[in-house]
């Protein structure tokens, strides 16, 4: 296995190693998608490797789809445009046992915010900010799944022999949390638990960690699951290599590795 494919099945595994950011259609009526419990953990399908890693999600949800029985995918990543402007894009569309459903993915990363809001959902935003749950779901919701009933959208499903009022709608929406690193008390009633996957801290907040190692991802590479196999920098090294993006107001995902071995994946913000 060569490097490149080396590093796209590892993503591969992080994307698989994702949990759902909730079950059946607890959260906004959106109903997530159920694969099997063993999936094919080998991905032997080729994949452009410059693509952003929202949309490397979506090509290992139609792997994943593909390797399924009683599946077919029919299309994915359609444009759905009037003459020469976008309205939008279906992310997939597939069948199962011959029930034709449209599919919509999202893979996201939420930090807790107590302030944010007064509900569970309103608590988790983008990193940067610019971004929150409660905003992707109303999206989703009023913006994207309705896109499958647009005047537009017929003629790409009449090409398949589909209408629309007989294609059910679900979501894959997987999300890695992340909590701050002082004490917060996080209450989860409709979102999974199972999705905590670091903490985050604000730039004034790093010297404390000034005893560990640590190691800056790039975007695509978020997926990952943290390894102790790359090349770990000293603090003064590493907060030099930061510094530059928290200055642009830009907050990286890295991963710390401590005295004691541990390794965590955590964010650091420039906003408090």
């Amino acid at each position: 296995m060569n490097l490149l494919a080396k590093k796209l099945q590892q993503r591969y595994q992080g994307y698989l190693a994702t949990p759902v950011l909730w079950e059946n259609d607890a959260v906004f009526g959106l109903n997530q998608l159920k694969l099997p419990d063993t999936p094919s953990h080998t991905l032997n399908k080729i994949i452009p490797d410059n693509l952003l890693l929202g949309k490397l999600a979506e090509r290992f949800v139609t792997f994943e789809l593909q390797q399924t029985k009683n599946i077919e995918v029919l299309l994915e990543n359609v444009q759905i445009s009037n003459q020469q402007r976008t309205i939008g894009e279906l992310d997939c569309i597939f069948t199962r046992d011959s029930q034709p459903i449209h599919l919509e993915i999202v893979y996201k990363f939420y930090l807790y915010e107590h302030q944010s809001g007064q509900t569970e959902l309103e608590h988790w935003i983008g990193p940067n900010r610019n971004d929150t749950l409660q905003k992707k779901l109303i999206k989703l919701k009023e913006m994207q799944l309705p896109l499958l009933f647009n005047q537009y959208t017929a003629s790409i499903l009449n090409n398949l022999d589909l209408k629309a009022t007989q294609m059910q709608q679900q979501v894959c929406f997987k999300a890695q949390l992340f909590v701050p690193h002082t004490y917060c008390e996080v209450y989860f009633k409709t979102l999974n638990k199972q999705c905590l996957n670091g903490f985050y801290v604000h730039i004034s907040q790093l010297e404390q960690f000034m005893s560990c190692k640590f190691y800056k991802p790039t975007k695509v590479d978020w997926l990952l699951e943290v390894n102790t196999q790359v090349n770990w920098l000293g603090y003064g090294n590493f907060y030099k290599s930061i510094l530059p993006l928290i200055e642009q107001k830009t907050a990286p995902l890295c991963w710390i590795k401590h005295p004691n071995g541990t390794v965590q994946k955590f964010f650091i913000v420039w906003w408090k």
